[in-house]
């Protein structure tokens, strides 16, 4: 549990642990506070985003939709592996979630299956969309995959987690199957050595 860290901050530690970041428009104050608390904080949630092509991508992050506003994350994870800031503070990522996944990232212990959709994650996790089309079909380059593994690793480094204070979208709410192409598993053990 924490207090989220600055934007100032948030930019800082992601550029220490080696990743290119783009900062777009005003993203350190596009966000969504005026519908609810950001924080405590309590992990990092991966996302993929059933787009293909970075400015789109980017954009859609950035504004969302007329059902679901903008910012729809912090960060969008290009193929290339540049991460672009599109918001920060409350983000329409997350939505709601299992309480007993929650209670296992706060423990960081081994999570349970996500059968609720009873709490509110927006307020709780760091979220980075992911360009993807989602198919298992699309590609997750190397590059990509390494920026995953950085961007959840600094902000876990910040706030003294460990690995297991990251999910999935798909580990978080019924229903969901984000980030597909990869598991959870093995990109947390990736960002396991990451942090050792």
């Amino acid at each position: 549990m924490a207090s989220p860290m600055s934007a100032g901050d948030f930019l800082a530690v992601l550029q220490r642990e080696g990743l290119q970041v783009v900062q777009v428009g005003d993203w350190r104050h596009h966000n969504r506070n005026h519908k609810g608390p950001w924080g405590e904080v309590h992990g990092v949630m991966i996302h993929h985003t059933v787009t293909s092509g970075t400015d789109l991508t980017v954009r859609i992050c950035r504004d969302g939709f007329e059902a679901l506003p903008g910012p729809l994350c912090h960060g969008v994870i290009a193929k290339d592996g540049e991460v672009h800031l599109v918001g920060y503070g409350r983000a329409n990522h997350a939505g709601l979630g299992d309480d007993e996944v929650l209670r296992a990232v706060i423990a960081e212990k081994a999570l349970p299956p996500d059968n609720e959709a009873n709490t509110d994650g927006n307020r709780c996790f760091y979220g980075f969309e992911c360009e993807n089309l989602g198919d298992g079909k699309d590609p997750w380059p190397d590059a990509q995959l390494e920026a995953i593994e950085r961007a959840a690793a600094a902000i876990c480094r910040y706030h003294g987690w460990t690995e297991r204070s990251v999910i999935g979208h798909l580990e978080w709410q019924p229903g969901k199957t984000d980030p597909r192409g990869f598991t959870m598993a093995s990109m947390r053990a990736r960002i396991r050595d990451r942090l050792k």
